[in-house]
């Protein structure tokens, strides 16, 4: 699973801290590939902003020591599911997918149906109730996703 947003500092790194823990909860470690990353360089090498840190912790999940990276070419042909935050990000990873790989790119919220959205909001520069929402969505796409997974390889719930 690759999570991307534009800068991999709040949406797609607190998508895979939360998803990487409960994998790991799950015991299905040695099943799934899990990484991170943004659509554009802007941050590259740095930890997640302060605001997705903390956020993050204050529900359990630690995602201090990520690293922000771009997407790279080799990404499409290592992962089986690139999971974007919202729909720009949807149109960034399909442009540059190669033809084998465009099935693989899905929105993140589609496995969160129930909350009526598709696009998680960038939460970069808001105040802490915008941060807690991003959260929010990407917790429950990570259950729906861990969900998923589970039902593909056959594992139980």
């Amino acid at each position: 699973m690759l999570f991307v947003c534009t800068g991999n500092i709040c949406r797609s790194p607190t998508a895979e801290g939360m998803f990487r823990a409960m994998v790991e909860r799950a015991g299905l470690v040695e099943a799934i590939d899990i990484d991170s990353c943004g659509t554009h360089g802007y941050h590259v090498g740095e930890r997640p902003h302060p605001p997705s840190v903390f956020e993050a912790k204050r529900r359990g999940y630690d995602i201090s020591q990520l690293r922000a990276r771009p997407l790279l070419p080799g990404d499409y042909d290592m992962f089986d599911l690139m999971l974007a935050c919202d729909a720009g990000h949807r149109r960034i990873l399909e442009s540059r997918a190669p033809v084998r790989a465009r099935g693989r790119v899905r929105m993140l919220m589609d496995f969160a149906p129930d909350h009526g959205v598709r696009d998680i909001p960038d939460p970069w520069g808001g105040e802490e109730t915008d941060y807690r929402l991003a959260a929010d969505l990407i917790e429950a796409a990570c259950e729906g996703l861990l969900a998923h997974v589970r039902r593909e390889i056959g594992a139980a719930p």
